[in-house]
């Protein structure tokens, strides 16, 4: 079986928004009441907002695709998260799913990769993630890439409201 990732183009808006709304339902929809999780998820990832997030040149999306078809997605662009911390010139990794089938494949590392390699693409600078507080598989594995935890925050999913984690990476500045 073939893996790739690749940028997503306008041409994609409706695949993204197909994929992310499945990896988020598959992920965190038993959390919520259908209703709650109906609407965020059109909100979220109407195919209308991944047109604009697909045409603003300060953000990206990939797809991570098994033999043609979407399997996964990362997307990325400046930070967002309500940290005093967080600068405007930060990068911040805004979504990271991939199918129940394809993790634990090595496959979202490489999507990951693929994301902080574009983010940094003009030198180094201070990364950002958000993570479900419940979450510890995916804990370690942003740790792993050097990741700390950095503070918390309420993410609303209409009217439930969870436990968020904000986790950072500053550059490592070397003294010559």
């Amino acid at each position: 079986m073939d893996l790739q990732i690749r940028r997503a183009t306008l041409d994609d808006a409706a695949t993204v928004s197909r994929l992310a709304t499945r990896t988020f339902t598959e992920g965190f929809g038993h959390l919520y009441a259908d209703g709650d999780l109906q609407s965020f998820l059109r909100d979220s990832y109407a195919v209308e907002k991944q047109r604009v997030i697909l045409q603003h040149p300060e953000y990206a999306i990939w797809l991570l695709e098994r033999d043609g078809v979407a399997v996964g997605h990362a997307a990325a662009g400046p930070c967002g998260l309500p940290h005093p911390q967080a600068a405007k010139t930060d990068g911040e990794l805004k979504r990271l799913y991939v199918l129940g089938s394809e993790q634990n494949s090595g496959a979202g590392g490489r999507l990951l990769q693929t994301a902080l390699d574009w983010l940094e693409r003009d030198g180094p600078r201070t990364l950002w993630i958000s993570v479900w507080s419940e979450n510890p598989g995916a804990q370690r594995f942003y740790a792993r890439r050097g990741f700390e935890f950095a503070g918390e925050y309420e993410f609303v999913v209409g009217n439930a409201r969870d436990r968020e984690f904000m986790f950072r990476r500053v550059p490592v500045v070397s003294i010559s």
